[in-house]
């Protein structure tokens, strides 16, 4: 079989590795550091499976294309997309599935969603409506600060048009879980649950990013834990986009948070986590191409497993991410890093020139370490962090730190 991979990033970087296990693979566009990259668009590439990694080609209707075109595709269709495209229009799905999930509003009126402000306790969460690369989010407990965003949201000025319709939706506190579900338009597979770190700056401080680092599997989350999410979230929401008549073929990435009031969807995306994707995948000891295209045919049948290793990962990032990345700037060590045991460094945002690999992103690297225990994964996932530099490397030194379950809000 071979298996077409669709994106530039370390996501994609990390499905590619774990899916060359068993089958050939080719990246478009993929970057100078995953190895089978092509200038070649997916849609002039001939492939068993195609496998799409961001959102926007998904929003935008790649997987219908080329599924037009007659292609097995793991990606859901623009229709799905829209879980991610539209929070709004992903709230209305999430109560019409009676998935619990926090109190919120939608709004294009700035007086209306003012108002919304004064009735939603000490902690505001605004999000944009459509996509923003992981940074249209702002929590805060500053009502000034909230009423603020709302303005500069509303009118286009922080976001465009992704921030012309907003959510406003009450602040949630507790550890917060993602849990990967693969999905063939009716039934669904759990993959080992991860807990990533969105802030730029330890102790989860700082602007929001589109990931800092990620670790997996998570202690808090047991199997009855996981097993409870699947039936009481995933499953409904595939219930209500059939009723819709959505057929879901793809990744419905859930992030959850265990609040005071119990388990709470924050939101669902439609691919693969970055950088969760980066800690769950090398963990896996089944099949991904053979679990991925049984759900593009729409016959899931055999459900994944997974190695009682833990994995680390701790994203390198630009100097100024994640307002204005410097790009330019030499690195020096990648292929040190990937030399040590345990280790694995995915690429994203680098280019390639005579003197050797550049920074031209803001997330730049993620660096994955895999031991007997989150520890020991922890430990080497900083020794070939500690093997690479450039001039304003930057990166969290806390990531996976305190496993049992950070506390944060959201």
């Amino acid at each position: 079989m071979k298996v077409c991979v669709v994106g530039a990033g370390a996501r994609e970087h990390a499905l590619a590795h774990v899916l060359s296990r068993d089958t050939e693979v080719v990246v478009s566009p993929g970057n100078p550091g995953i190895p089978n990259s092509t200038v070649d668009s997916p849609e002039e590439i001939g492939a068993d499976l195609f496998v799409i990694g961001p959102e926007d080609p998904l929003v935008n209707g790649l997987a219908d294309r080329l599924r037009k075109s007659g292609k097995k595709v793991f990606g859901p269709g623009s229709d799905g997309a829209r879980l991610e495209g539209s929070k709004a229009w992903m709230k209305q799905v999430l109560n019409e599935a009676g998935v619990a999930t926090a109190r919120h509003g939608s709004f294009t009126d700035e007086k209306q969603a003012l108002d919304f402000l004064d009735n939603m306790g000490d902690l505001f969460v605004i999000k944009t409506d459509g996509l923003a690369a992981g940074k249209g989010v702002l929590v805060t407990e500053d009502r000034a600060e909230a009423a603020d965003a709302v303005k500069s949201y509303l009118t286009g000025d922080a976001f465009g048009d992704a921030g012309k319709t907003i959510i406003i939706e009450e602040g949630l506190t507790g550890p917060e879980l993602s849990v990967l579900a693969i999905c063939d338009g009716e039934q669904a597979f759990a993959l080992s649950p991860a807990q990533d770190f969105k802030r730029i700056g330890d102790g989860d401080t700082g602007l929001n990013t589109g990931g800092m680092g990620a670790y997996s599997p998570v202690p808090i989350a047991s199997q009855e834990i996981v097993d409870s999410i699947m039936e009481e979230a995933v499953s409904p929401t595939l219930t209500a986009l059939q009723k819709r008549n959505i057929d879901y073929r793809g990744v419905l990435y859930c992030g959850l948070m265990f609040t005071p009031d119990g388990v709470k969807v924050l939101e669902y995306n439609v691919r693969f986590g970055d950088p969760e994707t980066q800690v769950v995948l090398p963990r896996l000891t089944s099949s991904l191409s053979d679990l991925l295209f049984s759900a593009a045919s729409g016959h899931l049948v055999n459900p994944p497993t997974f190695s009682t290793e833990a994995s680390v990962t701790v994203v390198c990032a630009a100097e100024n991410y994640p307002t204005s990345p410097k790009k330019g700037a030499l690195i020096k060590g990648i292929d040190e890093a990937n030399e040590l045991a345990g280790v694995k460094v995915y690429c994203a945002g680098i280019d390639h020139t005579d003197n050797g690999f550049i920074t031209s992103g803001g997330r730049v690297l993620s660096v994955t370490g895999c031991g007997e225990n989150l520890d020991h994964a922890r430990e080497r996932a900083y020794k070939g962090v500690n093997m690479i530099c450039w001039e304003g490397m930057q990166y969290r030194s806390d990531i996976a730190t305190h496993p049992t379950g950070k506390e944060k809000a959201s």
